[in-house]
């Protein structure tokens, strides 16, 4: 039919590198955690996994915006991808004694509320991830690179320094979601029918009056 846009496919490329991000975590997770942690090469091996799961975001985002392969299921699978990542790289870190839980537990808290806020609000419509939200997971990542590779101690206040950036552009971006998610609940096509039928809903009565 003339005039009608064609949906993509959920089964394309830029779903399946999500995909192969989440498959990564895992393997990313046992290198991390190989031999306590004490292993050079194997600390090398986790970080290259981790870039390797890195990059599949950044290149999964660019074919979806540059090939039409922007799904609704891509939109709400590529955040919960990098919570993954993201979350496993931060608990393995902790458990390792090498990352002070209260960051952890700080960053994830937010973390799983936005991806409970997602699917709260996702009857109103889908939440894509924003600017704020692309340049946290950029710093994370970057931060928990620095963690994972065995770097001279000397660098370890640069990787320090880059977490608290992290932390602080994390709190900022879920302040930012939560704005996000009331202004697409309160703007949404499914709240203007529930008004529409509350407005209704009362004035009915009075239509029967004489």
């Amino acid at each position: 039919m003339s005039g009608t846009t064609a949906v993509p496919s959920n089964w394309n490329l830029a779903n399946g590198l999500t995909a192969l991000r989440i498959a990564l975590v895992p393997l990313f997770t046992a290198l991390l955690l190989h031999g306590g942690g004490k292993d050079t090469t194997w600390r090398i091996c986790a970080a290259v996994a981790f870039a390797a799961a890195i990059l599949t975001d950044r290149i999964d985002g660019e074919l979806a915006r540059n090939w039409d392969m922007v799904t609704d299921l891509g939109k709400i699978a590529d955040p919960i991808a990098d919570k993954a990542l993201i979350g496993a790289a931060l608990i393995s870190l902790s458990l390792l004694g090498e990352l002070w839980w209260a960051v952890t537990v700080l960053i994830l808290i937010r973390e799983l509320g936005i991806t409970l806020l997602r699917f709260i609000v996702i009857r109103h419509g889908v939440m894509p991830a924003g600017r704020g939200g692309k340049a946290k997971t950029a710093t994370q990542a970057l931060a928990i690179m620095l963690y994972t590779a065995p770097l001279p101690d000397p660098v370890r206040p640069v990787a320090a320094a880059v977490m608290a950036v992290a932390v602080l552009l994390t709190l900022g971006s879920g302040l930012d979601y939560v704005i996000q998610a009331y202004r697409l609940r309160e703007g949404s096509e499914r709240t203007r029918r529930k008004r529409e039928a509350s407005r209704t809903g009362r004035r009915a009565p009075e239509k029967g009056t004489t």
